[in-house]
């Protein structure tokens, strides 16, 4: 699964790539002093497209290696990705 799972986050590659152009964008409307409404509406584009990549990779991951813990891991592996989960989403929580 691990090889699949680099795999598949390459699509997240192409979108974080487009964060970092946003966020050079950002930087360049600061040094040029651009009104603050369209360098905040710039700010919440990004984390928008990173909340995207986020819940994204947490989908794959919850169709991958969790259900696959389930299907053919033992007890244990499924109790740690259920705890692994409960810790992701805490965190998610106080964003």
């Amino acid at each position: 699964m691990a090889n699949e799972q680099i795999a598949t986050h390459q699509g997240e590659i192409v979108r974080l790539k487009r964060v970092e152009g946003q966020i050079r964008g950002i930087q360049k409307m600061i040094e040029e002093k651009r009104y603050c409404i369209d360098i905040l509406t710039q700010l919440a584009s990004v984390v928008g497209a990173i909340k995207g990549v986020e819940e994204n990779i947490l989908e794959r991951h919850l169709k991958g290696c969790v259900q696959q813990s389930f299907t053919k891991g033992n007890k244990q592996d499924r109790s740690t990705k259920i705890d692994e989960v409960i810790d992701v989403l805490r965190k998610f929580r106080k964003y």
